[in-house]
């Protein structure tokens, strides 16, 4: 379809249009202002690194009227103000994942980053972040709001295994990893708190918007 200087629908099936932003800051804020005022018809929003998939009931609207709806939306600085206001949904408080840093690469990432080990440390632990969506593997959320200074390239040879807990960074995310597998982030330390749990409704708590603090712990 249409596009503006912000994003590009795309129809998807019968029933879903991709949304594609210019980057992932603005795919968040459109993630976010569509969940805090979702046009007419929308049944389901999936984010991505870079877009957002719409789903919607053909019952209710189309895809020409929902995409002209999307791309009316404020996305510079008006949609900075929306998300400001609405931010995670009301009831969706901070969640505290408590964390070990005694991770193998803590002391390489310091080294990358001209930081000390507890440098590093205290400035994973001082941003707040915000899941932008869920990926690679179920549960699996990626963490925007990491502090520039620690973005650093994934390893050259991923792990055959992560443990379950693992806190790592990659690129301009962290995040935990939900259950033990292949990876190549750069681990920081590990936390004992369940993020992803089958038998719960739903299975994890980090859903997309979900602001998230990490705590230095013993």
């Amino acid at each position: 379809m249409g596009r503006t200087d912000a994003v590009r629908v795309l129809r998807c099936g019968s029933d879903a249009v991709l949304v594609e932003a210019e980057d992932a800051e603005r795919a968040q804020r459109l993630h976010e202002a569509l969940r805090a005022a979702a046009p007419d018809g929308v049944v389901e929003l999936v984010p991505a690194a870079r877009t957002v998939l719409v789903r919607y009931d053909p019952g209710v609207t189309d895809w020409q009227r929902l995409g002209a709806a999307v791309t009316a939306l404020p996305l510079a600085e008006a949609l900075a103000e929306a998300v400001g206001a609405a931010g995670a949904p009301a009831d969706a408080g901070t969640v505290l994942i408590p964390v070990r840093y005694d991770g193998p690469d803590l002391a390489e990432v310091a080294g990358l980053t001209g930081l000390t080990e507890r440098q590093v440390v205290e400035r994973h632990t001082a941003a707040r972040y915000r899941v932008a969506f869920c990926g690679f593997a179920p549960g699996f959320a990626y963490l925007t709001g990491l502090d520039p200074v620690l973005r650093v390239p994934r390893r050259a040879e991923p792990r055959t295994r992560v443990p379950a807990g693992a806190v790592a960074v990659a690129d301009e995310y962290t995040g935990v990893y939900p259950r033990p597998s292949p990876g190549g982030w750069r681990l920081l330390g590990s936390t004992a708190l369940t993020l992803w749990d089958t038998a719960a409704d739903p299975p994890t708590r980090l859903l997309p918007g979900t602001a998230v603090r990490f705590v230095e712990t013993d």
